[in-house]
């Protein structure tokens, strides 16, 4: 159990850090860009999709780690936790649409529930920062929203 603790932890902060770290760059990188408002918020849904794919690697990464190396847990409905089962139960459980066709087993169902609940706080904070992005390029726009 300590084990599984300080993994979810971990990938918490891991987690964190590169959604911070992305949002981060944005903000800095962003005004300077010399493009139009629409394509600096396509910018902005974009790095903010890639920084959700890479958090949802690492959480996939760990349930790999934790099922095949440390034999803490498994999935029901597959013989071996691959990575590609690993990284697809992940953005199931990341982005709170539930279990399907593969459920774990063992302690790594605490780092399922810990990656959702994760998973949820980092959409509504990517959420949050499209509002502000979209929001602050509209009222520098002369053309404003497209309506």
């Amino acid at each position: 159990m300590l084990i599984i603790s300080l993994t979810c932890l971990l990938l918490i902060a891991l987690a964190t850090v590169v959604h911070y770290e992305g949002l981060s760059l944005l903000s800095r990188w962003l005004p300077g860009l010399p493009m139009r408002s629409r394509a600096k918020l396509l910018v902005v849904v974009f790095v903010v999709f890639l920084a959700h794919v890479l958090e949802i690697a690492l959480y996939g990464a760990g349930f790999h780690v934790l099922s095949n190396q440390l034999g803490l847990g498994g999935f029901s409905g597959v013989a071996q936790a691959s990575l590609s089962n690993c990284l697809y139960f992940s953005a199931e459980t990341y982005s709170s649409l539930g279990f399907g066709d593969l459920t774990p087993s063992g302690p790594m169902r605490l780092l399922a529930g810990v990656e959702a609940l994760n998973g949820l706080l980092l959409i509504g904070w990517s959420a949050s920062y499209i509002y502000i992005s979209m929001e602050r390029f509209w009222s520098r726009d002369p053309l404003g929203p497209v309506l």
